[in-house]
């Protein structure tokens, strides 16, 4: 006889498995500017520049820990900070997104589906981007 339990668990697992892949395709959609089901660079870019600009509520043309909201860890953001200024400015945060998109991207195509983006690399590129 199956249980209320086991029926919620088999719930839970199924939603929790499905999204994943359902956000990277939405992804694909809502960054996809040329419709081809991909993602190229410049298309992640810009989503990304759009992104720091939100981030950005004082205007000063630099996000730090508080701004970046969890995008990236103290160690990522320390690595991905050259002037050690504990900001990032558009062109560090842009160097970042460019590095997670090729870690993304193993078959080095220039672009990225929604499998790719479903890879561990891919989520990790996504955060940069939502």
């Amino acid at each position: 006889m199956i249980s209320r339990r086991s029926i919620a668990l088999a719930l839970t697992i199924a939603l929790s498995a499905g999204p994943t892949w359902s956000a990277s395709g939405n992804a694909v959609k809502l960054f996809d500017t040329d419709n081809d089901g991909t993602l190229d660079l410049a298309e992640v870019k810009k989503a990304a520049a759009a992104l720091f600009t939100k981030l950005d509520p004082d205007h000063d043309g630099t996000l730090d820990a508080r701004e970046l909201r969890g995008r990236l860890t103290a160690k990522e953001l320390a690595a991905a900070d050259p002037d050690r200024d504990g900001t990032l400015t558009l062109d560090e945060y842009l160097s970042v997104v460019e590095q997670r998109f090729n870690a993304a991207n193993p078959d080095r195509d220039g672009t990225l589906d929604a499998k790719e983006l479903n890879s561990r690399a891919g989520r990790s590129l996504l955060r940069l981007l939502r």
